[in-house]
């Protein structure tokens, strides 16, 4: 596609602005704009539902590259701000005396009482004084073009910002219509309600709850998808966040569990790491909104705490599929600008649980996914 092309294009851009913090948003705004682009192509795209997610995550992406341009934005501004007030003294000094060399004629101003000798030498000292004075000027000068420059950014971010989230949230109400219109997915079986809701009812625990699934499953196909083995440790995490609770680590309450507890964006969209059959979706116990994906025999991936889960219970779901929405609210660009000033995570306010079983015994998520180690 074009427009993905125009991103990827763009993706060399916005690392080289880093350094800018003006240019870095410009070249977020880009991205947004890119991503609206998409969202036009995306309705005439013969497989819509890939189209849209890459339209979605290329719309979260370019909201997150310009949340980070104007929180550099806000910082540099900040800085310059601090540094100005700091200097007020020396620039009242430097203006007075611009201002007294300004107001005196060069003949008389050149003109020294002792005569043609102390005017020599008043010259002299004023030839080596001027371009000091130039330079200090100049720089003041540059610095408050660049405070200006900085303000009028954030004057317009709040337009930019809902253009935006109006996008992203035109791209996820499109993305959810794609998905309960598609009809072409494989089924491996069927889902016997009956007996789904039985497991429920009888389940105390997760554990409980996975060794059940085949049980719900009438006319299943037999065979597995492809194996994972040879993927193992290098598959993409299902949402964009950070690692805020590894597998192992007590929360808040004491509780221990053996997935991660990964922090995301209000209405991040979740995918799937690989091709998989969905074995459940639904809530479940305490862990609210559930889905859990089979990608190979006695391999179960089980994400927990959307909002909004897509997809059938017995669909084989091709790698980087849609298969929900967190939960949260990011429709008012005003309370997002006023988190960039000092923005440490906090905008991360939706949490998803991640845990993977093999031959139903949890095993640390980290050791299939991608992740930064250092988290």
């Amino acid at each position: 596609m074009k427009w993905l092309a125009a991103l990827l294009i763009c993706l060399p851009c916005w690392a080289t602005a880093q350094d800018d913090p003006a240019e870095a948003a410009r070249a977020a705004a880009e991205r947004l704009n890119l991503a609206a682009q998409s969202l036009d192509a995306a309705s005439s795209a013969r497989n819509r539902v890939k189209a849209l997610t890459e339209t979605v995550h290329a719309y979260e992406d370019g909201l997150q590259a310009l949340r980070e341009g104007l929180r550099r934005a806000a910082i540099r501004e900040d800085t310059m701000t601090r540094e100005l007030r700091s200097r007020e003294d020396e620039i009242a000094r430097l203006i007075g005396v611009l201002q007294s060399i300004g107001s005196v004629p060069s003949p008389v101003f050149l003109l020294h009482p002792t005569g043609p000798v102390g005017t020599a030498r008043s010259g002299m000292i004023l030839a080596d004084v001027t371009p000091a004075l130039d330079q200090h000027a100049a720089q003041l000068r540059a610095q408050l073009e660049d405070l200006n420059v900085l303000r009028q950014l954030q004057q317009s971010a709040v337009d930019k910002l809902e253009d935006g989230l109006d996008g992203a949230q035109e791209a996820r109400t499109a993305l959810s219509q794609a998905i309960s219109n598609r009809t072409e997915l494989p089924r491996r079986f069927t889902e016997d309600p009956v007996k789904t809701s039985l497991l429920i009812a009888s389940t105390e625990t997760l554990e409980g709850f996975a060794s059940g699934l085949s049980e719900i499953a009438i006319d299943e196909a037999p065979g597995s998808l492809p194996g994972m083995a040879s993927r193992k440790g290098n598959l993409n995490l299902p949402v964009r966040g950070r690692i805020l609770r590894h597998a192992g680590e007590p929360d808040a309450a004491g509780i221990i569990r053996p997935g991660i507890v990964m922090a995301t964006r209000p209405l991040a969209l979740v995918t799937t790491p690989a091709a998989a059959t969905i074995r459940y979706k639904g809530p479940l116990l305490d862990y609210g909104n559930v889905i859990i994906l089979e990608p190979q025999a006695g391999l179960l991936m089980v994400f927990a705490g959307l909002d909004v889960v897509y997809g059938d219970t017995g669909e084989v779901l091709p790698g980087g599929s849609p298969v929900g929405l967190m939960a949260g609210d990011t429709n008012d660009a005003g309370a997002l600008l006023s988190q960039i000033g000092n923005e440490t995570g906090a905008e991360q306010t939706e949490t998803l649980y991640i845990e993977v079983r093999e031959d139903n015994i949890p095993v640390d998520p980290e050791s299939w996914f991608k992740t930064d180690k250092d988290d």
